[in-house]
């Protein structure tokens, strides 16, 4: 499950995400309605440093469940591959959306 996934790569997420991905990671959430827009002031505003709204995303997310986590998974994915690779993960193909 990727609310597991996620458990799992906390401390290397926390170290290696930059400023810029996480930001848009955060929009991009926000977008998918994952977090709400008090919870992304949140972790933007009681966290000054990087590291900090970092750590408050992922735990954030991983509350969620499983469905927020793949939403993050993907979102990740897509944002920083490169990352998204050195972190190991890997996101459940999502189901094709009716036309």
């Amino acid at each position: 499950m990727a609310d597991k996934q996620l458990a799992t790569v906390r401390a290397q997420f926390v170290n290696r995400v930059t400023k810029p991905v996480l930001k848009q990671l955060l929009d991009d959430l926000l977008e998918d309605r994952v977090l709400n827009d008090e919870e992304q002031e949140t972790v933007v505003q009681e966290n000054s440093m990087r590291a900090d709204q970092a750590r408050s995303l992922i735990d954030m997310v991983r509350r969620k469940g499983p469905t927020a986590s793949e939403k993050l998974l993907s979102r990740l994915k897509e944002r920083d591959p490169g990352l998204f690779d050195q972190l190991g993960l890997r996101s459940d193909p999502q189901p094709a959306q009716p036309v």
